[in-house]
């Protein structure tokens, strides 16, 4: 699996614009079969886990409520890359309508 950071890295959307390439992640995304959504999903709690449990320890450690934004802000950071290499398999390679 191929990791992408953006959209536009994915060589058979590279030339839609952004609103009609997030309508075709997104109808892919629908497509995923069951491990890989359970994959996805795995990841995602791998990286919110750690923000709640620094949450809870704001109470003896007023710092880690500063880890825990910067965490929160870097998940798009950890989960889309995967989310999209696990959606790129699934986009069709034909031209797309309204191009």
């Amino acid at each position: 699996m191929k990791l992408y950071f953006s959209t536009k890295s994915i060589p058979k959307l590279q030339h839609l614009p952004l609103t009609k390439r997030l309508e075709v992640i997104q109808a892919a995304q629908k497509k995923l079969i069951g491990p890989e959504k359970l994959l996805l999903n795995i990841l995602k709690l791998i990286v919110m886990i750690p923000i709640f449990v620094l949450i809870l320890q704001t109470s003896t450690n007023w710092v880690s409520i500063i880890w825990a934004l910067l965490l929160t802000l870097l998940y798009p950071l950890f989960i889309k890359p995967f989310q999209y290499g696990l959606c790129a398999k699934y986009i069709p390679s034909h031209k797309f309508q309204g191009e």
